[in-house]
């Protein structure tokens, strides 16, 4: 029999603890869950010295080995994320001794994934440059601003590129590696391993599920703000890039780098998730018909309300009607 798939999983003083034991948790139920017939997962977690780490919620992790002694053996290297929260909102924490480790210890590795605000970690050390990556909500902002060669989507649960994986807030850390699962043994070891849990084996949406749509906090005065509002309070009316350009008197290009650089997203992108955020309250709150939720919403069409909800939330309007009304 094939020997087991072996995980990596780097940490570091302050981690947000389920970046670390939510997916660990999902390898060691998988191997459990697949029995004797065939190969499973071995967990490990590294630290700098191979010293215990006090994570953000007070628990000790132990580790079982330093960053020097992960080799080219390793199957998948996950790299945890930990934030600082003050004042001046929330900043992800850039520990410098991983990120120069994952230089050199990424080209090594056959799959390489961040957990939560980890993607900042995997994006200072070069390894996202022109992929699109996903990480926290909170964060997306400020990965994207610091990291212009990445492209940041805030809304999915993981972005698989290629061997290179990110995935959203914290448990969301558990659905990349039920879908690593799938990858390495079949949809029928993970679907197994998502009922023993009490999962859903892959979520119906994204990180904008349960909430309005992800953006920074409104900074009263801030004219992409002001307009923001004015996006939300007229979705039925011209919201191209060179409407929301004419409104604020500048060119489509100098706007749209304005608006990317203040919200982290696209135009296009923030419109669309306005206009998904009103079709799914109506969904919720109406007994209006698919037609006029799209008219209402601004989204035109029940087609285009449709590929809508297939593209950003990875459901049928219907379905999402059938689970939250």
């Amino acid at each position: 029999m094939l020997p087991p798939h072996r995980v990596v999983i780097a940490a570091f003083p302050g981690v947000d603890l389920l970046n670390v034991t939510g997916p660990a948790e999902v390898f060691s139920i998988a191997t459990r869950v697949a029995g004797t017939a065939r190969p499973g997962y071995t967990v490990r977690i590294a630290t700098a010295a191979g010293e215990p780490v006090v994570t953000a919620s007070g628990i000790r992790l132990m580790a079982d080995l330093t960053l020097d002694q992960v080799h080219g053996d390793v199957d998948t290297l996950l790299v945890s994320g930990a934030v600082r929260v003050d004042g001046h909102g929330v900043e992800p924490v850039l520990d410098g001794g991983i990120i120069d480790w994952l230089r050199e210890a990424a080209p090594r590795t056959r799959r390489v994934a961040s957990v939560c605000s980890g993607a900042h970690l995997l994006a200072a050390a070069g390894l996202l440059d022109g992929l699109s990556a996903t990480t926290h909500w909170r964060t997306a902002a400020r990965l994207a601003a610091d990291h212009p060669r990445v492209t940041v989507d805030s809304d999915p649960i993981f972005i698989r590129e290629g061997r290179l994986w990110t995935c959203a807030g914290i448990a969301s850390g558990m659905d990349m590696a039920l879908a690593m699962v799938t990858e390495d043994h079949g949809p029928e070891l993970a679907l197994a391993t998502a009922r023993t849990m009490v999962m859903y084996v892959k979520r119906a949406g994204g990180q904008s599920q349960f909430s309005v749509p992800l953006t920074v906090p409104a900074d009263p005065g801030d004219r992409i703000d002001d307009l923001r509002v004015w996006i939300g309070e007229h979705l039925t009316e011209d919201l191209s890039a060179q409407a929301l350009a004419g409104r604020l008197h500048v060119s489509v290009r100098h706007f749209s780098r304005l608006f990317l650089r203040r919200t982290g997203v696209t135009p296009a992108a923030y419109v669309e998730s306005v206009r998904l955020e009103a079709a799914r309250r109506l969904l919720q709150d109406s007994s209006h018909g698919l037609a006029e939720i799209a008219a209402l919403s601004g989204l035109g069409s029940v087609e285009s309300l449709h590929r809508s909800f297939r593209r950003r939330l990875g459901t049928t309007p219907a379905e999402y009607r059938r689970r939250f009304r």
